[in-house]
């Protein structure tokens, strides 16, 4: 099968949910400053930050390939939380979800013919986590590339109470408003 889109990103998640779907990709990670702007609200920010991998993507490879990429973060109350610096901010983030909801903002940009974007919202509910438990979670060593410092494909998932929306849009790729994009670019995923 020929190269259908160019993935913007070296995310093994995204990956495994384009082959879950499949679509044939090639992958070509784009390095940008991901750091919100001053009083940038946190859709705002996923929107951006997905269109600017896909733009800087799309003017490198300088390509007809429609080019995907997306961006997940974390969002408690009004505050983003993207992947840790370090353990005490892992520490940080998931004491402050700890017994909490807080959603989910998955953004996808897709380029080819045009532009297309789309946002995934899901809700996510945390039981009450023990420090004990954090600690280890973090020594698990899954949550150090974690938007929220969670992996709920991973053993993270074990600490979901409940969720309202896309479970792939939490893993870093909403499935639904990935196909829709793909669609309106030509991209028939059952032919």
């Amino acid at each position: 099968m020929s190269v259908q889109i160019i993935l913007a990103s070296a995310s093994p998640r995204r990956k495994e949910l384009l082959d879950q779907i499949n679509v044939s990709y090639r992958v070509y990670p784009v390095d940008l400053d991901e750091t919100p702007w001053p009083n940038e609200a946190p859709l705002d920010y996923v929107q951006r930050v997905a269109a600017e991998k896909s733009a800087a993507c799309k003017a490198q490879l300088n390509t007809e390939i429609p080019v995907l990429a997306a961006d997940t973060a974390v969002i408690l109350g009004s505050v983003i939380m993207g992947k840790p610096k370090d353990k005490a901010d892992a520490i940080a983030m998931l004491t402050q979800l700890s017994g909490k909801p807080h959603q989910v903002y998955s953004a996808i940009s897709l380029r080819g013919r045009e532009h297309g974007q789309a946002v995934s919202i899901t809700e996510v509910t945390f039981r009450c986590l023990t420090e004990q438990e954090i600690l280890a979670y973090w020594n698990s060593g899954e949550p150090f590339d974690k938007a929220g410092s969670y992996a709920i494909q991973g053993r993270g998932g074990v600490f979901i109470e409940s969720i309202k929306g896309s479970f792939s849009g939490v893993v870093g790729l909403p499935l639904f408003e990935t196909a829709e994009l793909l669609s309106k670019q030509g991209i028939e995923l059952f032919k």
